[in-house]
């Protein structure tokens, strides 16, 4: 992705996720063996041959922590994906603010530990091929990162970006089952999106409690993807 690219990226999460992120003030990343597709970081679980011939596994596959956006504004496969009981909320932010409010956290580190990329969707001997050639010049944090941005094209309705974060070892020696970064809630989300789902006077009622639970004072919509357009008069007849 371009670094002159800023396009707006959402993510739809449950409306407690939502008061745990204004409240904790932390943004959550998971590891790929926590993805729902379990083909994820496929390249990184196989093993590689080196220039002698020698087989190895690569010894820091599990070593990323990522979290999914989608450049999609409008889905009803999302909605029904990730807010199956109607109670999600859409997040808005920007590809810029998302990967600063990574890069802020680790500081000299950011270029080595902090990526952030749309996901590719290949065939699988697209896929092959991909893994046959990323690490050609070698293993960098670069290429290690874009092994974790390529899917199956079974999941290109997605539209997908992810945010990443590498790390070896963690300051305790182990890795854990999430990676915690302080974040200001306020300065990374910029609208609020509520399921569609919802009629007006339960989007009403929901709009007030988020208000009230987390002082947010941005915009807060109701999704109106299943809303007839308005105003519109066919003619009958010649």
């Amino acid at each position: 992705m371009s670094c002159d690219e800023d396009p707006f990226v959402y993510r739809i999460i449950s409306v407690d996720r939502l008061y745990e992120l204004f409240t904790t003030r932390e943004n959550v990343l998971v590891p790929p063996s926590r993805w729902d597709d379990p083909f994820e970081n496929f390249i990184l679980k196989s093993r590689a041959r080196l220039r002698d011939g020698t087989i190895v596994e690569f010894g820091f596959n599990n070593d990323f922590y990522g979290q999914c956006w989608t450049l999609k504004q409008a889905s009803d496969a999302m909605w029904r994906i990730y807010s199956p009981r109607s109670d999600g909320v859409r997040i808005r932010t920007t590809v810029r603010n998302l990967l600063n409010s990574l890069s802020h956290e680790l500081g000299e580190w950011a270029h080595v530990q902090a990526f952030i990329g749309k996901v590719r969707y290949l065939s699988d001997r697209q896929l092959r091929k991909f893994g046959n050639s990323v690490f050609e010049d070698g293993l960098n944090p670069i290429s290690i990162a874009e092994t974790l941005l390529v899917k199956r094209r079974a999941f290109d309705h997605e539209k997908e970006v992810r945010l990443l974060y590498f790390e070896k070892t963690s300051s305790d020696g182990r890795m854990h089952d999430l990676y915690r970064y302080k974040v200001d809630p306020h300065a990374l989300i910029d609208q609020i999106m509520i399921d569609p789902r919802l009629d007006k006077n339960e989007a009403e009622e929901l709009k007030h409690t988020i208000r009230n639970k987390t002082g947010f004072t941005g915009d807060i919509l109701r999704s109106l993807l299943y809303a007839p357009p308005e105003g519109m008069i066919f003619p009958i007849g010649g």
